[in-house]
């Protein structure tokens, strides 16, 4: 018996077929138009918070490189590394046979994203940096794998989560806030970094948001003239220092200042925070949660 197919059924295969590797075109944070021919099917992540996005919109599956400190979802430990964020392995990239590049723009080495871009391999560089640039990347991450459906949901999520922060504390106390980065040099960030934008969606305020470099460095007489009423900061190192206070403890002897004598000195996870990626919001919860304990105290 012949099967007879008709042509509704051929055109609607050829159609989904078709859409399935339908060329794709974003614009990267760096305002460069990222071209690919068909969505991409071999992906090296240049960056633990690209890798962990990449997981969050159902993409995981397709990076076949990352770097060090790649450690979530736990799945994320199980793929190939490929350097550093800040020192790459090209011979090791080349020989993955990538389609796509994450790069993340301010933290990767340029000069060697830009010799694979020369290569002919296409790059898309990374750069949220306030909440809405997160959920941005989540879709944009979803076009480039073909992804939409499940990067959409994400970002959706990430949204409401935070709009859900924005209401519970909008109406608390402000207060003062020290963030700490790194010990030596001491690094804190501006107003406009992204963790910045977290505490202010706790109530909490920047004492160098008016700062003009986005990480920049900073004296810690600075801070002894901000007397910030709290002080938080994370670890040593991402992935190594996520439940190590060093940093906080160097603080104790300055006991005039406010956060010192009122004991308002808090750890936070590093990777919850210092990634723009969906977690952040929790880790925004746990500064929310260290500024409404401040707020009690």
């Amino acid at each position: 018996m012949r099967l007879k197919i008709s042509l509704p059924f051929v055109f609607l295969l050829w159609l989904v077929t078709n859409l399935a590797y339908a060329a794709v075109e974003v614009t990267d944070d760096s305002g460069q138009l990222v071209h690919l021919a068909k969505p991409a099917q071999r992906i090296i992540s240049l960056s633990p918070h690209l890798t962990e996005n990449l997981f969050a919109t159902g993409a995981g599956d397709l990076i076949v490189g990352t770097v060090e400190y790649s450690d979530y979802p736990a799945a994320a430990k199980q793929i190939p590394l490929i350097g550093g964020y800040n020192q790459l392995d090209i011979e090791g990239i080349l020989a993955l046979e990538p389609d796509l590049i994450l790069a993340w723009h301010s933290g990767n080495p340029l000069a060697q994203v830009e010799r694979l871009a020369g290569l002919g391999i296409p790059v898309y560089y990374s750069e949220p940096r306030s909440l809405a640039g997160v959920s941005h990347e989540l879709r944009q991450l979803g076009r480039l794998t073909g992804r939409e459906a499940t990067a959409e949901q994400a970002a959706q999520a990430f949204d409401a989560g935070a709009e859900k922060l924005k209401k519970r504390y909008a109406q608390q106390r402000e207060v003062r806030v020290f963030y700490q980065v790194w010990e030596q040099p001491l690094i804190t960030l501006n107003g406009e970094h992204l963790i910045s934008e977290g505490l202010s969606l706790c109530g909490g305020v920047n004492v160098f948001a008016d700062l003009k470099q986005l990480v920049p460095v900073i004296s810690r007489e600075a801070v002894l003239e901000q007397d910030p009423e709290v002080i938080m900061g994370g670890g040593i190192k991402e992935g190594e220092g996520e439940k190590d206070p060093a940093w906080l403890i160097h603080w104790q002897k300055f006991t005039a200042m406010q956060a010192v004598k009122a004991n308002k000195l808090y750890f936070i996870p590093p990777s919850l925070v210092q990634r723009p990626t969906p977690r952040f919001l929790e880790g925004t919860q746990i500064m929310c949660d260290k500024l409404q304990q401040a707020r009690n105290h």
